[in-house]
């Protein structure tokens, strides 16, 4: 725990200018992002006296190891560059809004030729509409189902587009009259997309302009005496009479706003938000978040809109945004709010009538979910926090293991041999920092050799890094890994401002691995090697569930209802599902391998115009080299290299009828990679070495 004095800057040091700083722990990671009017005035209400400060930020200051900032012209660059740094580096004292991307939308995909209506989550992308958010998926299902029969756009997935397409048939929806069957153009692509864009406006909330045409069409119907058609208008007014009814009016003359309600108590703050378009309540959602410093309701608001509309543009930032209290100051959130759509944003709190009244709705929403979360997260706050106290009194350790790492080795009967790696922090997995590991030293099964392999090059590269310039990998290659000889995910490229644990640098204080005293020896044995004697390690073994410590005869044993056993096993039971995914993802792999798949710029169109001409792998190796060369885009060197290729790989064994025992030809048309197998008893073939026939132990 680093003293705030001993890297505090000097009083002269700090500029009294608008800035974004950032504050760092021991091993270089941003841990906190903030932005000031006053760097000067800002940075000192961090290093006064820790006893009058909030308890989250004495956590904070007392965890970081240095702060840095950056200097900008105005409020409105520093909020938006604190916006990106908090994305970019997401420090874990910032305030972050959970479970923001499980919202569903209903999303219109206007950027494909014909426009699809679907239920969409996560970010969002470019050149879809986006509807919502909804509570549930089947909310925006139930509306979808309505508006189909006046507006019937496509709802169909490619692959069942494109087969429609081929087979001259549409679907379902297709032939009920919910579905305008472009596959089969019984419309065009530009019909289409009037369609799609029709039912957009009637999503933004111009649904009069449809109501009333569709009432003229059917009263010219019945006059006309086309009564089935008049039936017909009829009932699709009174779909859209009741998907509008979903939505109920609450604020007249069609406003388009968002509303931003906080309840807070000292340690968290609930953000509802209501989104109003047309006058109708269109979506909503909720975030819960963690308040790390004394932070006011204006401050928690500007939080609350950089994450609503840090990623948005145009008409997606609505033209007023009512919130309980302002930011302060309020000037550069509102110039911001106004360059993200174009055009002037009103951000003010409504003082009466309808807009104050829905305003209240929306706080009573934000004060029930900070209820209920606290129902639910509180205990288990509470429970992490114990679990990791538990650990620590255990294995006697110095202080709470806030940073865990498993590992864990998994094989199929020696094949395949693999290692997984995966990280809690705080007793929450970090899913981000997961690793995986091909065991390359030696062949064979060997569980205590391998896991001292794995050790071995995981604290290796721990020390690579750290002797390093630094031990973090540029963000511009953050989200493209490339992958090691030795089958480890791996970034690229270091930098000294790339505060992101990547790679291998961030160390744990505590090694757990999956296994008893042998796997702990090796693990322990490992960092021993490499010098590393400040990092506990031990074993959780599967069938006591007994805890082993490097050096003891005996295990420790914590009782079944111990809240740290509880998380030892959730983090040992994530490391084995991880391993087993990986496992089976590259045993899956060897089956689908073939001989051609060595062959140099041999790529997928010429594997299987080699198969169609030949039929079979078995006659394309048995041909000669001016017989390759027939087929399309072979050349003699590529058929020279080809006939090297399966000379030298083992031809597959021979597919037998379990039933009587005769050896079966090679069916033409095999892909390239299957090999014959057995014939079971009904004459079905069962390919030899399947994963359901070998399954075997995994570990």
């Amino acid at each position: 725990m680093a003293d705030p004095s001993s890297y505090r800057p000097k009083p002269g040091e700090i500029p009294d200018t608008p800035g974004v700083y950032r504050f760092r722990d021991e091993h270089r990671r941003v841990i906190y992002v903030g932005k000031a009017k006053s760097l000067r005035q800002r940075l000192a209400n961090y290093f006064q006296d820790l006893a009058g400060t909030h308890p989250r930020t004495r956590t904070m200051v007392t965890t970081a190891a240095s702060v840095e900032w950056t200097v900008v012209s105005t409020e409105v660059e520093a909020l938006q560059l604190e916006y990106s740094w908090i994305k970019e580096y997401d420090p874990r004292f910032n305030v972050k809004y959970r479970d923001d991307k499980s919202y569903p939308y209903l999303a219109v995909t206007m950027n494909e030729e014909y426009p699809r209506v679907q239920v969409m989550r996560g970010h969002k992308k470019k050149g879809v509409r986006y509807f919502g958010p909804y509570g549930h998926a089947w909310a925006i299902r139930d509306t979808v189902d309505l508006l189909l029969r006046v507006f019937p756009v496509r709802t169909c997935s490619a692959g069942v587009f494109k087969n429609a397409a081929r087979t001259g048939r549409p679907c379902l929806l297709g032939y009920i009259g919910k579905c305008s069957a472009p596959c089969v153009d019984r419309v065009s692509a530009e019909e289409h997309r009037e369609l799609a864009d029709e039912f957009c406006d009637f999503m933004t909330g111009r649904t009069n302009t449809y109501i009333r045409r569709l009432e003229k069409q059917m009263v010219e119907a019945a006059d006309e005496m086309e009564y089935e058609r008049a039936a017909r208008l009829r009932d699709d007014i009174g779909a859209l009479k009741k998907a509008m009814e979903k939505s109920a009016v609450v604020l007249a003359d069609a406003t388009d706003a968002d509303l931003i309600a906080v309840a807070e108590d000292e340690l968290e703050a609930a953000v509802q938000i209501f989104h109003v378009r047309g006058g109708r309540v269109r979506g909503q959602r909720g975030w819960v978040t963690d308040k790390v410093e004394e932070i006011t309701t204006g401050a928690l608001v500007e939080h609350a809109l950089q994450q609503l509309y840090g990623e948005e543009t145009g008409d997606a930032v609505p033209k007023e945004v009512l919130v309980p209290a302002l930011p302060d100051p309020v000037e550069p959130v509102q110039e911001w709010l106004t360059g993200r759509r174009g055009s002037i944003v009103s951000l003010r709190v409504p003082q009466r009538g309808d807009k104050k009244a829905l305003m209240e709705t929306v706080q009573r929403n934000a004060q029930q979910a900070l209820v209920l979360h606290k129902t639910k997260r509180a205990s288990d706050l509470t429970t992490r926090s114990r679990a990791l106290e538990e650990i620590a009194d255990a294995l006697d350790l110095d202080s709470a293991p806030l940073r865990i790492e498993c590992y864990d080795i998994s094989h199929l009967q020696g094949d395949d041999v693999v290692a997984s790696m995966v990280v809690f922090e705080d007793g929450l997995a970090r899913k981000s920092e997961y690793r995986r590991f091909q065991i390359k030293g030696f062949a064979g099964q060997d569980d205590v050799r391998s896991m001292h392999e794995v050790i071995t090059r995981r604290f290796r590269r721990y020390l690579a890094e750290k002797e390093k310039t630094g031990e973090w990998t540029d963000g511009e290659n953050a989200e493209t890994p490339e992958i090691d000889s030795n089958g480890e995910i791996v970034g690229t490229g270091l930098t000294e401002d790339d505060g992101r644990p990547k790679k291998f640098a961030y160390p744990p204080q505590l090694v757990v691995v999956d296994g008893g005293a042998p796997q702990v020896a090796a693990a322990r044995r490992a960092l021993d090697e490499l010098g590393i004697d400040d990092i506990a390690v031990c074993g959780l073994a599967k069938r006591l569930e007994e805890v082993w410590v490097p050096g003891d005869d005996d295990p420790v044993v914590l009782p079944r209802t111990s809240e740290g056993l509880y998380l030892l096993q959730r983090v040992r039971d994530e490391a084995h599902r991880f391993a087993i995914t990986y496992q089976r993802a590259k045993r899956a792999k060897r089956f689908r391998s073939s001989p051609l798949d060595d062959v140099p710029g041999l790529g997928d169109t010429r594997k299987q115009a080699l198969l169609k001409h030949f039929g079979s792998l078995k006659k394309l190796r048995s041909a000669t080299i001016d017989q390759i060369c027939e087929v399309p885009g072979i050349g003699r060197k590529t058929a020279e290299t080809i006939a090297a290729a399966l000379a030298q790989a083992a031809p597959a064994a021979p597919a037998v009828n379990t039933a009587t025992g005769e050896i079966m030809e090679e069916e033409p048309g095999t892909e390239a990679g299957s090999e014959p197998g057995t014939m079971g008893s009904g004459g079905e073939p069962v390919t030899m070495g399947a994963p359901d026939e070998r399954r075997g132990q995994e570990t």
